[in-house]
């Protein structure tokens, strides 16, 4: 095995610019399959954290228009959503629902700080507020169970309007503030890429609108959701136990808008896996181009030495000698520029996730282990192709004819 080796070695020095010319385009093949795989990884990774990925389980409504008349009532009716839907949905779906909240929307009123103030619009919310939307805490708490049950008057903030209000997110802490004549105590600041909102409890907004029964969103966490198919079967006993609450017909989809998140995540998880196989095969068509330059390079080597391989065979070297030594030289020439590649490809990955380290559609475009291994697999199979047809040429030389070659 050992002169084997030596042997294609010194085939390889013997040609070397021709080696290296062809290598080159095989390392660069690697090189922009590695690139390109790890960009949709990236992509990929960063649907999977974004509050999409992380709580596709959850189907939120809002109230909307009837378009079909329905007992007696006309069409265009305006449908609003109320506390009795949350009851109705805990009731009639317990067995598919881990749990049901709803946001109050408050009008844009004043809220003054010692030394500041703005005009913004506060939300009463449940705890599980900061789960879903991925709210991250800078400063403090966020709101809690307690704060609920008690109508606690405690206020979360956005670290922008923290330091609006109070010079710096971490001053606000602890601090009161006045909203609509009210006094609330900061307990806690975060940061978000767009939501921007005031948080109170949720039974505290309720007290200050007067204890009024009408809500903005419906929010639903819907357990063992696995197919299209039981997102809408989902949406439609959703949809229908709210035709029985508020009386509208059950069909008619803007009585109530519902956005079904599984459903946009099975949508989007289909674009990224045709983005992957898009990745494929552009990173192969561009490999196939170094495979035929590596094949193309074993055909010329076998036809110079088809005077040395025609003595061989008529001394009695076997054919799978013969066999061996070509595709192992195609093997070689692929998998030793082909690691060229992953090398160069790994460190365009590190290049690429701090370049691309504040942008928010791509996260971490890092070649993991696994991709390495297919990558070498895939070296190791490219390699023995690109070998394979040469070899199968010089198995077709008779000795005899090979003698007479020069």
């Amino acid at each position: 095995m050992f002169d084997l080796f030596n042997e294609i070695w010194q085939t390889m020095r013997t040609n070397k610019l021709r080696t290296i010319l062809t290598g080159i385009a095989v390392a660069w093949g690697i090189f922009m399959l590695i690139v390109l795989l790890g960009f949709a990884k990236g992509v990929r990774t960063a649907f999977e954290d974004s509050p999409m990925g992380q709580t596709s389980n959850v189907i939120q409504m809002w109230g909307g228009r009837t378009s079909k008349p329905f007992n007696g009532l006309g069409a265009g009716r305006a449908v609003s959503l109320r506390e009795r839907d949350m009851k109705a949905l805990r009731h009639d779906i317990s067995d598919r629902v881990t749990e049901v909240s709803g946001i109050l929307e408050g009008p844009s009123v004043a809220m003054r700080s010692d030394s500041s103030s703005i005009m913004a619009s506060y939300s009463g919310v449940y705890p599980i507020m900061q789960r879903e939307e991925q709210l991250r805490m800078t400063n403090g708490r966020f709101l809690n169970a307690r704060d609920v049950d008690n109508a606690d008057k405690v206020v979360v903030l956005e670290e922008r309007n923290a330091t609006t209000l109070f010079g710096s997110p971490k001053l606000a802490i602890g601090r009161i503030l006045d909203i609509n004549g009210l006094a609330f105590k900061v307990i806690g600041t975060y940061e978000h890429r767009w939501i921007t909102s005031v948080f109170i409890p949720y039974t505290c907004a309720k007290a200050m609108s007067g204890f009024s029964d009408e809500l903005g969103t419906i929010r639903v966490n819907v357990k063992d959701m696995k197919s299209y198919d039981e997102a809408e079967a989902i949406e439609r006993d959703i949809r229908e136990t709210m035709g029985r609450t508020e009386s509208f017909h059950p069909e008619d989809d803007s009585a109530v808008w519902i956005w079904n998140r599984f459903a946009s995540y099975l949508s989007q998880q289909t674009a990224m896996n045709v983005l992957n196989w898009v990745m494929w095969a552009i990173g192969l068509l561009t490999l196939i181009t170094g495979i035929v330059g590596v094949s193309n390079i074993m055909f010329v080597s076998v036809r110079e030495r088809t005077h040395e391989i025609g003595i061989r065979r008529a001394i009695g070297a076997r054919p799978r000698y013969i066999l061996t030594q070509i595709i192992l030289e195609g093997v070689v020439i692929t998998v030793l520029f082909g690691y060229i590649g992953i090398l160069l490809g790994t460190v365009a990955g590190e290049i690429m996730s701090h370049v691309f380290a504040d942008v928010e559609f791509i996260k971490d475009p890092r070649v993991d282990i696994s991709l390495a291994v297919q990558v070498t697999g895939l070296l190791v199979l490219a390699g023995a192709v690109a070998g394979l047809f040469p070899a199968m040429r010089a198995l077709k030389i008779r000795p005899v004819e090979a003698l007479r070659t020069e």
